[in-house]
């Protein structure tokens, strides 16, 4: 089961099988579970050999993750982030947890990379349990308006789903250093623009990344 992993030149390395660990992204693969079905997830669309699969069997505890964490000098990294093949924020309180942990042992940054649906999941506003904890929060823009972001992302909250996202993502500013939205460059450029907008109008900064 791959809990911590790392990446190198595109592809997913168990961090177990890393002999010299030198100032890695490590990267904690919390769940397989999404509320989303994006028409571009590489849940669909790219192949891992089982050894190295982020696929889990069984979701690893909060404390089994913090067991793994003991086992390196965390100064070796240089963030954490919570993400791997489903949504991280299904499991917000461990995050919430393993977060405190990594707190108390080490001062680098750790991060979350969501669809920014925690407040639809959880049915609260969620942003002011990561005050002090999270550095940075990475949202996946995906559209730029409700109907768009629907037909890309598939979620299971409806039209609603945007605004919430938007929602979030403003009042995470009001409790976290960093807070960004990506898209990637498969939507096209003119898609891109418009996004750009979205994001200007809220004001937070948009990373187009590529598609894998």
């Amino acid at each position: 089961m791959v809990i911590l992993y790392t990446l190198q030149n595109g592809d997913f390395i168990n961090l177990k099988d890393i002999k010299i660990i030198k100032k890695e992204k490590v990267y904690v693969n919390l769940t397989n579970k999404c509320p989303c079905a994006c028409t571009f997830c590489l849940r669909d669309t790219k192949e891992m050999v089982e050894t190295n699969s982020l696929w889990l069997k069984r979701e690893p505890s909060a404390q089994e993750i913090i067991g793994e964490f003991e086992k390196y000098d965390l100064d070796q990294f240089n963030e954490v982030i919570f993400c791997g093949y489903g949504e991280p924020t299904i499991r917000l309180y461990d995050i919430i947890e393993i977060a405190k942990y990594l707190k108390r042992r080490t001062n680098i940054p750790l991060r979350i990379n969501t669809n920014g649906l925690a407040d639809l999941i959880h049915k609260k506003d969620t942003a002011p349990l990561l005050e002090g904890l999270i550095d940075t929060v990475s949202i996946s823009l995906n559209a730029s308006n409700a109907e768009e972001y629907l037909r890309i992302t598939r979620n299971k909250f409806g039209l609603e789903s945007f605004d919430a996202m938007l929602k979030y993502a403003v009042n995470c500013k009001k409790y976290v250093p960093k807070v960004v939205f990506t898209v990637v460059d498969c939507i096209g450029e003119e898609e891109i623009k418009a996004c750009q907008k979205v994001c200007d109008n809220i004001g937070i900064p948009l990373r187009v990344r590529p598609f894998e």
